[in-house]
């Protein structure tokens, strides 16, 4: 390697290598606009209530993203209208919310994405009117329990009571939650409930052994899977929920909604996988409405979805992450955004800054081999009256000049061609006097 043995070949050098630097800073400027900050190393999810589903999978979800060293915060709610009402809110920012499908309605939501459909909630219409009843419209002119105001239950209730004509003017509706409902019923208060639980809750057990209700299957549940597409129809088969006391009694037609994990559009796209991790871990292993690995899935038919999870679920586990630990994983993500641009610099001006150099090396000895020349030339001409003095004179500032050309080592035969040259010149001028 050469180093500079002089001031002057330290200040060729920093000629050249100035600008580069000033462009390579350009450049690590330039590509610094694009790199994302480090990723949250802490996350707030919006879910229901404490003793609910959803904040029971938001517990999973935590132990699931503590282990990439992302901390998650659980906040309780009264359920799907109000989460998304969190995460809309700049007040208090909310990251993630669980969400009961039909809260959207076809509404749009700025500023919110979706990580996919995670399970299946399947809607569950408890109801005291008999044995033949089996369709929602029977419910009319009676006393429905639909859920609490900004609960999923009851927005989804009214959605489906809606399709078949009935609402508050024809029929009793009941903001009574799902412990108040089943109470409700028990005593002989209400004539029907909604409520969106998971089979093995321990309400569901309670209400199914009820001799007194029923639970309805539903005729036309797959007209309501085509007017809703974020219902799914289900079947609870005879005797699921207890094989020794057949309960239920007979196969029970069911719809389900399909429940999503939302969050802000802002949120570090460096997060999609740990979170899309955390829900496979959670949900891939199915249940009793879900086969296994059909949860969750890369779809939503409400909210937009993050490109980051899409990509995640069609092509699996990124690069990195499949043997780096996730900071790890996401830090060199985002320095090659940065060397990416830098190395196209560096690389050619590692070629063009020797080439550079040595260019003006060789142009300044061209120089001065032009000027002696040029002496030469006139010391050659009769009767131009030239003084020696003065072609001695212009002879000792051109080998004072070469003398200071500051030249690397390979360059050394050059400089002293060209200072032989100078003498070989002085020599002819001797012989003149």
């Amino acid at each position: 390697m050469w180093f500079p043995h002089s001031k002057l070949q330290l200040r060729e050098m920093l000629l050249i290598a100035g600008p580069a630097a000033l462009l390579i800073f350009g450049a690590f400027w330039l590509a610094y606009q694009f790199v994302e900050p480090a990723p949250p190393g802490r996350l707030v999810i919006t879910t229901g209530s404490s003793s609910g589903a959803y904040y029971a999978f938001a517990n999973r979800y935590r132990e699931e993203l503590a282990k990439n060293g992302i901390a998650l915060d659980i906040r309780a709610s009264m359920g799907s209208v109000e989460n998304i009402e969190r995460l809309k809110s700049d007040t208090e920012r909310f990251d993630l919310a669980l969400m009961q499908g039909g809260i959207a309605n076809g509404q749009t939501a700025p500023n919110v994405m979706s990580y996919g459909r995670i399970f299946l909630e399947p809607v569950w219409v408890f109801h005291r009117l008999g044995a033949n009843i089996d369709d929602l419209s029977s419910l009319k002119s009676h006393r429905v329990a639909i859920g609490p105001e900004g609960s999923g239950t009851r927005k989804l209730a009214i959605e489906l009571l809606t399709s078949f004509g009935i609402d508050a003017h024809n029929t009793t509706l009941l903001p009574l939650g799902s412990a108040a409902a089943a109470e409700a019923l028990a005593k002989g208060e209400a004539d029907a409930a909604f409520f969106t639980l998971a089979p093995e809750s321990p309400l569901v057990t309670e209400l199914i052994g009820n001799a007194d209700l029923r639970l309805l299957s539903l005729r036309r549940a797959e007209a309501l899977t085509r007017r809703f597409p974020y219902l799914s129809r289900v079947l609870l088969p005879e005797g699921a929920l207890d094989l020794a006391r057949n309960l239920p009694p007979a196969d029970v037609v069911m719809v389900a909604a399909q429940a999503a994990l939302v969050a802000r559009s802002d949120l570090h796209p460096a997060l999609a996988w740990p979170l899309v991790d955390a829900l496979k871990s959670t949900h891939a292993a199915g249940g009793m409405f879900q086969r296994i690995a059909e949860f969750p899935r890369g779809i939503d038919p409400e909210y937009p979805m993050s490109e980051d999870a899409e990509r995640i679920y069609a092509s699996g586990t990124p690069f990195f992450q499949r043997f780096l630990p996730f900071w790890l994983a996401s830090l060199i993500q985002r320095m090659i955004i940065m060397v990416v641009p830098i190395a196209t610099i560096l690389i050619p001006l590692f070629k063009i800054g020797p080439m550079i150099y040595e260019w003006r090396i060789r142009s300044r000895l061209l120089y001065w081999y032009a000027q002696l020349k040029a002496v030469e030339k006139r010391m050659g001409e009769p009767g131009t009256g030239v003084a020696n003095g003065e072609v001695r004179g212009e002879i000792d500032r051109i080998d004072e000049a070469v003398s200071t050309i500051p030249v690397p080592l390979h360059y050394s035969d050059r400089l002293y061609e060209l200072r032989a040259a100078v003498d070989l010149v002085r020599q002819r001028l001797a012989t003149r006097t």
